[in-house]
């Protein structure tokens, strides 16, 4: 396991590495950062982008989306994959918020998972890229790759993973985190065909170093 002096060099590295890190979801509300989350569960966030302008067009607030015929959201969804439950979900979760929130999304993770569809790697999300409250880091199919590659997790649970990185990293890294490791996973560390050589933290990567260590 990684120590917390070895972990905040791997991200600084990462940080100067790709210094153009950010949310990859388009949204202008929170409400719309909400369902752009939910559209992204085991789709690309470049999908999600090119459906959801359609969608917000017209149903851009809780109350919107409330009353929109399931059939029409599936249709619009649909490429967006699982759009039967997503759109089962964001009706439940827009109608949540309606009665119980007021018509606002909540900017306390607590509240967020209990929203129909919102788990907490995306109600991490929503209070980093919504309210810029980081209170812990998202943990996708990248930070859970990157993590155990590199030494900073030997769990398989994004919850225990994430319990790892947040022991692992002061809070003041909680913003760059995940936004790191996805760009990190797109551009380097792929899962099918990682580019070990040109990465730029190879040197800190138990993976890579173990590979080397029999060659």
């Amino acid at each position: 396991m990684k120590s917390q002096k070895e972990a905040i060099k791997i991200i600084e590295i990462m940080k100067k590495t790709y210094t153009d890190a950010t949310c990859s979801l388009d949204f202008t509300t929170p409400f719309e950062m909400m369902v752009a989350v939910m559209l992204s569960a085991q789709c690309t966030d470049e999908r999600v982008n090119k459906t959801t302008p359609n969608l917000f067009k017209k149903y851009n607030t809780p109350e919107k989306m409330a009353n929109i015929d399931i059939e029409e959201l599936e249709k619009i969804i649909h490429p967006c994959g699982f759009y039967k439950n997503k759109s089962k979900n964001i009706i439940l979760a827009s109608k949540m918020l309606v009665e119980k929130y007021n018509g606002k999304v909540p900017d306390d993770i607590e509240e967020l998972t209990k929203i129909p569809g919102v788990g907490r790697k995306s109600a991490n999300v929503i209070m980093l890229e919504a309210f810029n409250k980081p209170c812990g880091i998202a943990v996708d199919t990248h930070a859970k790759r990157i993590s155990n590659k590199m030494g900073l997790s030997i769990e398989s649970e994004p919850s225990k993973i994430e319990q790892d990185l947040i022991k692992l990293f002061p809070k003041k890294y909680f913003y760059d985190v995940n936004h790191l490791f996805v760009w990190h996973g797109r551009k380097c560390c792929d899962a099918r065909k990682p580019n070990c050589p040109n990465c730029p933290v190879n040197r800190y990567c138990d993976s890579y170093n173990k590979k080397s260590d029999i060659i």
